[in-house]
């Protein structure tokens, strides 16, 4: 019989500390939340003012006193992190994270990677593991397409947990076209899966990286965000405007509807 010390060590379980190694936009703080976060929860619940005071941070950061340019670019800001951290955690570390929203704590004047904390293990629910690929045709790229279970419980724990509910917490208080938030929606996961998979190429993790792609792609379909965007010979084109070039000094976005910043007036 085999010595015990001659058995094999079992796989260290996924944690989101190891979200870290792909970059500080990738990764969650854990344990205690700092002083003046809330519970993402309660955003969603309507309670006006922690976004408020999201805005106020916002807007004076990009010298901006047009709310509802605040308003867009914060909420794509939202929309990237929880993009990010739920690519990564799939595509990377093979858990669909839950991403619960009470325990989700977000720091309105915080800035990214210091903005939001989780309360809660990194643990997969039942029946969503890790990406593997489906059978049938591939996407255009070549790469497997992730079943669709899997692609749907990402969706799930992003769009219609988080990105749903914070878009109404957004146009409640200031007037804003649902297409454009929902153009910031696909411009987030578009980018998150970009800055994802050149991190697994330059870690030659062809696997992570064909991962990546399937899963970005099979999100970028889903009916709800589809719309938001086009593309030809692989190029993402949003068919709205974050209307950033309305801050001092900004500019438009690399997939923006625009090919050149109109003249500005009130928003």
């Amino acid at each position: 019989m085999a010595a015990e010390d001659d058995a094999p060590a079992a796989a260290a379980p996924a944690t989101w500390d190891r979200l870290a190694e792909v970059g500080p936009f990738f990764a969650l703080g854990t344990g205690r939340p700092p002083a003046g976060a809330v519970p993402l929860a309660a955003v969603y619940a309507g309670d006006p003012h922690p976004w408020e005071r999201r805005l106020d941070h916002v807007a004076s950061r990009l010298g901006t006193d047009e709310r509802r340019v605040a308003a867009s670019l914060a909420h794509q800001g939202i929309a990237s992190r929880l993009w990010s951290v739920a690519l990564a955690a799939t595509a990377v570390l093979g858990t669909v994270p839950r991403l619960s929203p009470d325990r989700l704590h977000w720091l309105p004047e915080g800035s990214a990677p210091d903005d939001l904390w989780t309360t809660e293990p990194l643990t997969a629910p039942a029946g969503r593991g890790p990406v593997p690929p489906a059978a049938g045709t591939p996407p255009p790229n070549g790469a497997r397409a992730p079943r669709p279970s899997t692609a749907d419980a990402v969706h799930r724990a992003v769009h219609i947990t988080h990105l749903e509910p914070l878009a109404r917490t957004v146009r409640a208080g200031t007037p804003i076209a649902p297409a454009l938030l929902r153009g910031n929606s696909a411009s987030a996961l578009a980018g998150a899966g970009r800055q994802l998979l050149g991190w697994a190429r330059r870690a030659a993790a062809p696997e992570t990286a064909e991962r990546v792609a399937a899963l970005s792609a099979t999100l970028l379909r889903h009916p709800q965000l589809r719309p938001a965007w086009t593309g030809t010979t692989g190029i993402f084109r949003r068919r709205s405007c974050c209307l950033y070039y309305r801050t001092p000094g900004g500019g438009l976005c690399g997939d923006c509807v625009l090919d050149s910043p109109p003249r500005t007036g009130p928003a």
